[in-house]
């Protein structure tokens, strides 16, 4: 039987970096992409998802004015489709042997493509190959994980070792370095895809908007029989800061996204089924009280997020319902 000659890949790379009112920084994240090509046959999609600050021009006025060119696509997306909406498009702009998920916000650190495609073509049952994830100050990040589970959300409202120790094997923080066998998901800030994966798994589920897509695109990976692995030796920088809010408003205890909710419910039913989902809920309720309880003893903090308890059941009764973005409503 002859192949399809539309699946055949036409590069050996393509990565894939969104826009969202980033002009600076994503010029930076395409030239450490270009300055560590060497004679890869790639092409960099770079999606400006609805910008509408001028960033796309700036961008596009970069790539024209290179000489000799360079293999950047910019795409410019009608609408902001959020993160999996954005990949999807850059994923779409070629057919690849590997896609290279990489936030605008990171830069890679010389020999990092070299490093991370010999491990891809060494380890064929692989689909993810997650780098090294640093702060600009080398700071390893935390950028591995377990999934998402109903302990796992009383391990995170209780907020107190003994819980954590006792379910020690549902937290879903990893260590920095962690042991290659308890690895479940990693951060899509910077992720290899092994192409014929993606083709066969298909788009990003473009129901999350924002935070929660890396999990269920790596647990639908897993469930499909592929692999992850930590190629510890491919370093990228992910600047501190660079991306979204959920992180600085979760330490401030304020109101998290409504999207951040969305994303989390459409994760734990599709992970857990609905029983799964409000098992999780509860069992925040339950962490909840544990941390209270050290609170009023003095030795633990607020744990909630500003009406947590509440936004928790956001899209309870729809799990697979509106993303909720910003400017979508119900």
């Amino acid at each position: 039987m002859t192949a399809d000659p539309a699946l055949q890949p036409t590069h050996r790379l393509c990565v894939s970096i969104i826009n969202y009112r980033t002009g600076a920084l994503t010029i930076d994240c395409v030239r450490s992409v270009l300055a560590d090509l060497g004679t890869v046959n790639a092409l960099i999609a770079v999606v400006d998802n609805a910008s509408g600050d001028g960033s796309d021009d700036e961008i596009a006025a970069w790539i024209a004015a290179q000489d000799p060119p360079v293999p950047v696509r910019l795409i410019r997306s009608v609408t902001n489709s959020g993160f999996s909406g954005g990949h999807n498009q850059g994923i779409a702009a070629t057919t690849a042997d590997h896609y290279l998920i990489l936030n605008s916000d990171a830069v890679l650190r010389p020999g990092f493509l070299a490093t991370i495609l010999a491990a891809a073509d060494a380890n064929p049952r692989v689909g993810f190959f997650a780098p090294r994830l640093t702060y600009d100050d080398g700071e390893v990040q935390r950028s591995s994980f377990r999934f998402h589970s109903p302990l796992g959300e009383l391990i995170r409202t209780a907020r107190t070792g003994p819980v954590t120790a006792l379910l020690s094997r549902h937290d879903v923080a990893l260590p920095p370095e962690p042991p290659p066998t308890q690895i479940e998901w990693a951060s899509f800030a910077c992720i290899l895809l092994r192409g014929d994966m993606v083709r066969a798994l298909g788009p990003m589920d473009e129901g999350y908007f924002l935070y929660f897509e890396d999990a269920e695109y790596c647990l639908r990976g897993h469930r499909a029989g592929w692999g992850i692995q930590r190629v510890t030796d491919a370093v990228a920088v992910h600047f501190r800061g660079g991306s979204g809010p959920v992180k600085t408003l979760s330490a401030a205890r304020k109101r998290l996204p409504r999207y951040f909710y969305a994303s989390r419910t459409r994760f734990l039913y599709q992970a857990h089924g609905r029983a799964g989902l409000l098992a999780a809920n509860l069992l925040c309720y339950l962490g909840g009280a544990i941390a209270f309880a050290m609170r009023v003893t003095g030795k633990q903090k607020r744990p909630f997020a500003a009406r947590e308890l509440s936004d928790i059941w956001t899209n309870f009764t729809d799990p697979l319902g509106p993303r909720l973005a910003p400017w979508e409503t119900r």
